[in-house]
């Protein structure tokens, strides 16, 4: 059997606790090289989990590699993708694509330039719910869609690490790190409709407040410059419309992440999945069974990421998907600093 050669660029947390230990599972991969610009950092994680190169350039890694999965700060996404893409490797980048809508077009232009593979990690899709929802739409169980309703909010949690509160890195807040993985679902199970029109606003006040209890550590109140909440309304070429807001630090009762559709044939939630329909003169709710206990999502978008590259599978996530998502939180952005809609058309 032929083993893809993978390689790991930036190894903080995320490749440490979902993309690593996911690829260790897969006898279709050998872990090759991990690079960090710590270099130290690189060792060590390359010693843990039994990887043979650790570099502090990434360039040097591309040569012992077939593909990369990148970890890094937004705000280097595009670059590396670029310069792997062109040297021949397939890339797996973590969500979002870049932080521009030109950076992702230009990571577009190398894979196909290259004719190497491009998939953006937008694990949300691979959950088991998510799996069901899609294929209770594309069965026609709702029917022409809509309205849907996606909510991404916390209460209390901005990251106290890393630099997700750093706007030059990260290019955002709330929105770009958490809010994108529920657009990007929802656009999926939409069948990528066609916005047309963008209406949002995005604060950071309650994350400037000196002395802010937080769930997930300390973080800079006076210096604070990105988004901790956001709220927008689109609406697609189609006539549906869609109500969306995510948060970091809410002030509501309990996390929670919803995705409801509601269609012309019945309707259906995601987290948790339900059906919502009439039959036979009566309304019917019907809930699903989901057997995995454990979180599977990380396992399976490396199964389908690791099968593709090998010629055995088709990217779930592919990276025009991921292109319409950045276009449209660009829209967001530039609706709420406008303080007017933003047309897409």
């Amino acid at each position: 059997m032929s083993k893809l050669r993978m390689g790991v660029i930036g190894v903080g947390g995320i490749a440490q606790t979902r993309h690593l230990p996911a690829f260790q599972q897969l006898d279709t991969v050998e872990l090759t090289a991990v690079q960090d610009v710590n270099v130290e950092r690189a060792k060590q994680v390359a010693g843990t989990f039994d990887i043979p190169y650790a570099f502090e350039d990434y360039h040097a890694l591309f040569e012992k590699v077939d593909a990369v999965t990148i970890c890094t700060p937004n705000k280097f996404h595009a670059e590396i993708s670029v310069a792997a893409l062109n040297a021949g490797v397939h890339v797996l980048c973590e969500k979002p694509m870049a932080i521009t809508t030109a950076e992702c077009e230009a990571m577009i232009e190398a894979a196909e330039k290259n004719d190497r593979l491009l998939s953006i990690a937008y694990h949300y899709r691979y959950t088991p719910e998510a799996v069901l929802a899609k294929q209770a739409i594309e069965n026609d169980e709702v029917g022409d869609p809509l309205v849907t309703r996606v909510q991404a909010m916390r209460r209390r949690k901005v990251p106290g690490w890393g630099v997700f509160t750093n706007k030059d890195l990260q290019g955002g807040g709330s929105l770009i790190d958490f809010g994108c993985h529920l657009l990007d679902l929802a656009l999926w199970l939409l069948d990528d409709p066609k916005p047309v029109e963008v209406m949002a606003k995005a604060y950071d006040r309650l994350s400037k407040t000196p002395g802010l209890v937080n769930d997930w550590g300390e973080f800079d109140t006076e210096n604070f410059n990105v988004d901790d909440h956001v709220t927008s309304y689109i609406t697609f070429e189609d006539g549906s419309s869609m109500m969306f807001e995510c948060s970091w630090a809410a002030n509501i009762k309990d996390d929670h992440t919803t995705l409801t559709i509601s269609g012309a044939n019945g309707g259906l939630s995601v987290y948790p999945f339900e059906l919502y329909q009439d039959k036979y003169g009566a309304l019917f709710n019907q809930t699903a069974v989901i057997r995995e206990e454990e979180p599977v999502e990380g396992l399976v978008q490396a199964k389908n990421f690791v099968d593709s590259c090998l010629g055995n599978d088709e990217l779930i996530v592919r990276p025009e998907q991921a292109l319409k998502v950045n276009r449209l939180m660009e829209a967001i952005y530039e609706s709420s600093e406008k303080g007017t809609s933003v047309k897409l058309v």
